[in-house]
């Protein structure tokens, strides 16, 4: 999908982050919330997804992911287009699960 001459690009964050102390889950917690907070959708617990309008938009969201990072535990970004993002292949159990799709428009406040 294009919007306005751009192609769409998708940020996956995915993270391992201990929680074995109040100070650990505190952490988790709000890096949890910046990520809520700034468009992210859970695509699985401690999968998070973003739809960006450009490469540009990609790069400017992994810098707010790199500039809240807690102190301990893991954090991994990957970043691919529309369309890989769209060959997914989401495998679930007995129970279906609805799908992620990227919006059918961006919104610019």
């Amino acid at each position: 999908m294009k919007v306005s001459g751009y192609r769409l690009m998708w940020i996956i964050v995915m993270f391992d982050l201990p929680t074995d102390s109040k100070i650990a889950r505190r952490n988790y917690t709000r890096f949890r919330k910046k990520l809520l907070q700034d468009g992210y959708i859970m695509l699985q617990y401690s999968v998070y997804g973003r739809p960006c309008a450009s490469e540009e938009n990609a790069q400017v969201h992994a810098r707010r992911v790199r500039t809240s990072l807690p102190p301990a535990g893991q954090v991994r970004m990957l970043q691919m287009t529309d369309r890989q993002f769209g060959r997914m292949k989401v495998f679930s159990g007995k129970k279906r699960a609805k799908v992620e799709h990227a919006p059918d428009q961006l919104e610019f406040f």
